[in-house]
């Protein structure tokens, strides 16, 4: 209390003539109506300033919120497209009834553990069994493809992407729907490998590579990348695609884990399919 008094004691004039100049401005601002508008005009200035100063911080801090919402939203938009669900045609008495079955469903999670630069990278995110999150599910981002589900604890789950050495996709040009297989052969992470596409057609620098389909995991039609080179093999008949990867994995923060409705029976149907075979 005595460093107070003796800190306005050192600085009274100042305070006085502080005080003069606010007693000053109120006198004009009451006394002349232009003085007066400018006067609120300008503390208007500043209030506004402040208070969207304050906005900016708040939105900022929501942006998490926000984002989080927007990722469940674009879920739910993803599970309505014609391709999440599957056609089934009977023909009853000459009439054609299609109904249509939800094929695919899809859970957004948040990646809250990564790597891309060793040989086996993998991802963890926040997502496990309690949310219908099983192994073999396809895996995919905003912008692409992102990889295969391995492991599920009860919260969490363990995802191999295609910054794997051990990652096998079925992909195909979207251009002539020419089938291959997408790998990585380490390296950089913006890049990965497309082979066993056929030398018949001739492909372009940034043709657009996306999944085929034909495996019982990714929707057909998912983002993998664009064509930065091609080179042939020597005698192999088949192209060496570099891809330019069309998902960022630095940059990767949520994803959308792919849940096929038809896999257990698509399964099924191709192992009795196959046991007949070797009966025969």
């Amino acid at each position: 209390m005595r460093q107070l008094l003796e800190f306005i004691k050192r600085f009274n004039y100042v305070f006085l003539f502080l005080l003069l100049e606010v007693f000053c401005i109120i006198m004009v601002a009451k006394n002349s109506y232009y003085q007066n508008s400018r006067i609120i005009s300008w503390g208007n200035s500043i209030a506004g300033r402040w208070y969207k100063g304050v906005n900016s911080v708040g939105s900022y801090f929501g942006l998490k919120a926000e984002n989080d919402r927007l990722a469940a939203e674009n879920a739910m938009l993803r599970a309505q497209q014609a391709a999440s669900y599957i056609s089934f045609n009977d023909s009853v008495f000459s009439i054609n009834d299609t109904v249509y079955k939800q094929h695919y469903t899809y859970t957004e999670a948040k990646i809250i553990k990564a790597s891309w630069t060793q040989h086996n990278n993998y991802l963890m995110i926040n997502k496990g069994s309690l949310h219908g999150i099983s192994t073999d599910m396809a895996v995919i981002s905003p912008q692409g493809i992102v990889g295969v589900v391995v492991n599920t604890t009860s919260n969490f789950a363990t995802i191999m992407p295609v910054l794997h050495s051990n990652s096998r996709n079925s992909v195909k040009i979207k251009r002539t729907d020419l089938v291959g297989t997408l790998i990585w052969e380490g390296g950089d992470y913006r890049y990965a490998t497309v082979i066993d596409i056929p030398t018949t057609h001739k492909l372009y620098q940034n043709d657009t590579i996306i999944t085929s389909g034909f495996a019982n995991d990714f929707p057909e039609g998912i983002a993998v990348g664009y064509i930065e080179e091609a080179r042939t093999d020597q005698g192999s008949g088949f192209y060496h695609i570099k891809v330019r990867l069309a998902t960022d994995f630095v940059n990767l923060d949520h994803v959308y884990v792919v849940d096929n409705h038809f896999k257990a029976e698509q399964e099924a149907l191709m192992a009795a399919t196959a046991e007949n075979d070797e009966e025969d």
